[in-house]
């Protein structure tokens, strides 16, 4: 008994620590100086299991080529209309702030509400393909669990039906 009270005032204490230290932007990470398009492609994805690219195949010994690669993003009517769209989408959504914005490329970054964390995505639009490119990745961590994709295809999801 006296083992978990011990036990559970200790979680009670890191997690409230935990929490202290997101709120005070300690989860956030360094935002990466190397995005942007660069000899038609974006950044590779991470070299962990945080992230998504629709131009990972692009990196033939890449160690997450495949666990990273996701479908590039349809064009909604021409580029420049589907970008609109897109940043339209972006800036509904809570926790999204915009950090770059051109006719071709947008740049935002994902916000969680509680831990602070914050994600990079990219949506470039490739005239040569016809479609958007996307990489979204997690600043910090291993792994994402799923969340840079499931996110990436939310935004799919909602722009197909826009």
């Amino acid at each position: 008994m006296r083992i978990c009270k011990w036990l559970g005032a200790g979680v009670t204490a890191f997690a409230a620590l935990a929490l202290f230290a997101a709120q005070l932007g300690l989860f956030q990470g360094a935002p990466p100086s190397d995005l942007g398009v660069r000899d038609g492609r974006l950044k590779p994805p991470s070299t962990t299991a945080n992230s998504v690219s629709s131009q990972a195949l692009l990196w033939p010994d890449h160690p997450q080529r495949e666990n990273a690669w996701i479908a590039p993003l349809a064009l909604r009517g021409d580029g420049p209309a589907t970008m609109t769209r897109l940043k339209a989408l972006l800036q509904a959504q809570p926790g999204v702030s915009i950090v770059e914005s051109r006719a071709d490329y947008l740049y935002v970054q994902y916000t969680t509400r509680l831990m602070k964390f914050v994600d990079d995505a990219e949506f470039w639009f490739d005239p040569a393909r016809g479609v958007i490119e996307v990489r979204s990745s997690s600043r910090v961590g291993r792994d994402d669990f799923g969340v840079n994709r499931q996110r990436i295809e939310a935004l799919r999801a909602r722009l197909a039906a826009s």
